[in-house]
């Protein structure tokens, strides 16, 4: 009968040689280690009959469980580090980069076109001496009517015109324009007053192709001793001369702003049909830019001017109609419509502007 050592010795070269197959993998190892490793293995087992041992052959039985053991234990986890490094390193050498490819170039953002425009015009009128400041788009009536010399009963406050965001409390509003900032800078800074003011605006309107529900306006304001009409179109001749061309044409007529007195509306000549009319200037051969005038007494004096010793104007230009003019584009909706084709044609490097001067 083979003795408890024989056994031992046999096990160690049985478990030995199959830890060293070649083609042993990690749920091979697995299967070994309990195979010879575990509590339930066949060392294991060789413990369990210790019981049955002469007592003088017990220790030496038991050392040389203990030596097998441990050998065995050393041989698997030396042979489980080689097998996950061979592991690893397949693994990375499968998801390797290959360093030799071209790199791909990732998108590039770029300024909206109405963010281009608005910084265009606000560098030119720095270029004639306005600040350009901020204001909320959220107002309350007293601004955006009342200090205007905008009457309760005015069809402008009325609902088809103005999105209303609690009627209950001040008359809070979405601003329909961006006057209410005259009042504003007025209450906080004595004349002289140079500011332009640009931002969204919110009207309760149809869409075409020149009209938009929001939108953006600059609004313009200067008030110092002796400002006249010349002065007002003077700003805004230089305004299109900058933008478009001293071959631009300039259009200034009659028209009725509760805050202006005498008012104009300020309109250059069609780029697209150049001036023989199409849906655009709706036949008109004139594009609209926006209303201006000379600063309405009434304004003054609800911010503690004397329209006795200060006069001013006030313009307020759509950005859009800017835009729409600048870059040859027929319908308004396309600046909203996030169209990515239609937005990188804006893409561009430098964004200075060059101003003309003679």
């Amino acid at each position: 009968m083979q003795s408890a050592l024989e056994q031992l010795q046999e096990i160690r070269v049985q478990a030995l040689a199959a830890l060293n197959v070649e083609d042993l993998d990690l749920a091979g190892l697995a299967a070994w280690e309990k195979h010879y490793l575990s509590a339930s293995g066949v060392i294991g087992e060789v413990l369990k009959q210790m019981g049955g041992l002469p007592t003088d052959e017990r220790p030496l039985v038991g050392r040389e469980t203990n030596a097998v053991k441990r050998e065995l234990t050393s041989a698997w986890e030396s042979r489980r580090t080689q097998m996950q490094e061979a592991s690893l390193h397949t693994r990375l050498s499968q998801e390797s980069i290959d360093i030799t490819l071209p790199g791909r170039v990732p998108p590039i953002g770029t300024i909206h076109p109405i963010s281009q425009m608005i910084d265009e015009v606000s560098e030119i009128f720095a270029y004639l001496g306005f600040e350009t400041v901020f204001g909320p788009e959220v107002e309350i009536g007293k601004y955006n009517f009342d200090m205007l010399n905008i009457p309760a009963n005015h069809p402008a406050r009325d609902v088809w015109d103005t999105m209303i965001v609690d009627d209950d409390r001040d008359e809070i509003v979405l601003r329909t324009h961006t006057s209410p900032m005259q009042a504003r800078v007025m209450e906080q800074r004595q004349p002289p007053v140079r500011v332009i003011v640009p931002g969204r605006v919110f009207r309760f309107e149809a869409q075409d192709a020149s009209h938009e529900w929001m939108f953006h306006q600059i609004e313009g304001l200067a008030i110092d001793a002796h400002i006249t009409m010349t002065d007002l179109k003077g700003v805004l001749t230089e305004l299109a001369r900058q933008l478009f061309g001293s071959a631009t044409e300039i259009r200034f007529r009659c028209d009725f702003f509760p805050f202006v007195e005498p008012g104009v509306d300020f309109s250059v000549s069609c780029p697209f049909c150049k001036g023989k009319g199409c849906r655009v200037c709706k036949h008109s051969g004139w594009i609209e830019l926006g209303g201006a005038g000379m600063v309405h007494p009434n304004v003054l004096r609800w911010v503690n001017y004397d329209p006795d010793l200060v006069q001013g104007f006030a313009f307020g230009l759509g950005v859009e109609r800017l835009a729409m003019i600048k870059y040859g584009i027929n319908d308004v909706r396309a600046f909203a419509a996030n169209d990515v084709r239609f937005l990188r044609q804006f893409a561009r490097a430098d964004f200075g502007l060059g101003l003309v001067t003679a």
